[in-house]
């Protein structure tokens, strides 16, 4: 997403295939995210990992995973970024927002990742960006042997090579990666 009011291209997670993704499925979903920010040229993505609120809560599972998934980054288990969450939007887009909620990280009000807790909200997410605040968007899905073009019926011709443009960017450090480990 090239979102007109935030100060970068900002990648947001699943709004089209996983409906409701296990928290395995999260991990790769994530992964995925910080390689394709890497191909994009951002060297150490900052991920926000999100939910409804900052704090963790077993009532609200997002905030579970959220919390989970830092501490598999933490281990080892997701590699190339910087996680943090679970953060509401508010937190992850706005430094202004996270200082009022007195949170300290290196993510909050700086995303370049928003991993979304399911595919209900990264789709909610995704629309209300390109139809309210006039994003431009790529969509692309990862975790197949190749990056796969997917877009919306109501997606424009910009949004349409957008997506072509950002596939071949992936599917090239792919490429390169693959060279690099032989």
């Amino acid at each position: 997403m090239d979102v007109p009011t935030y100060p970068k291209a900002l990648i947001v997670t699943d709004g089209a295939i996983n409906i409701a993704p296990t928290l395995m499925d999260k991990r790769d979903i994530c992964q995925n995210a910080i390689d394709l920010a890497h191909a994009l040229g951002t060297e150490r993505p900052k991920v926000a990992i999100l939910s409804a609120v900052e704090t963790i809560n077993d009532k609200i599972p997002s905030t579970v995973e959220a919390a989970a998934l830092c501490k598999m980054a933490d281990r080892g288990q997701i590699t190339g970024g910087v996680l943090d969450g679970p953060l509401a939007f508010d937190n992850a887009i706005s430094r202004e927002a996270a200082k009022t909620k007195k949170i300290v990280s290196d993510v909050a009000g700086d995303a370049d990742i928003l991993l979304v807790p399911d595919l209900e909200a990264g789709n909610m997410l995704a629309k209300q960006l390109i139809f309210l605040a006039r994003a431009d968007a790529a969509g692309i899905v990862l975790g197949a042997r190749v990056p796969i073009i997917l877009t919306s019926r109501a997606d424009n011709v910009r949004a349409r090579m957008a997506s072509c443009a950002v596939a071949m960017l992936m599917a090239h450090a792919r490429i390169h990666e693959k060279r690099g480990h032989a």
